[in-house]
């Protein structure tokens, strides 16, 4: 038996208004799609108002992340120590 494939988790940005009238932004969460995010948002601001729910980062995906994309990431970075010295 294979396990569930899991949604890729994307952090959302959003701008909020309390209960109270007060306008709260640059709030973040990680959740699978907007209606997620939102529904979290709901649940840690109750009877919150979104004003505005924005993607701020790609979905990231389980091997975007293994050892080898890193270190070739690493590779490829110039070395600041070369050719510039007093």
């Amino acid at each position: 038996m294979t396990p569930p494939v899991s949604s890729p988790m994307i952090k959302f940005g959003l701008k909020i208004r309390t209960r109270g009238g007060l306008a709260v932004d640059n709030l973040t969460v990680h959740a699978r799609d907007q209606a997620e995010a939102e529904r979290k948002m709901r649940q840690m601001y109750p009877q919150c108002e979104v004003l505005e729910c924005r993607q701020i980062q790609a979905a990231i995906r389980d091997d975007a992340l293994n050892l080898e994309n890193i270190i070739s990431l690493i590779s490829q970075q110039p070395d600041d120590d070369q050719g510039s010295g007093p």
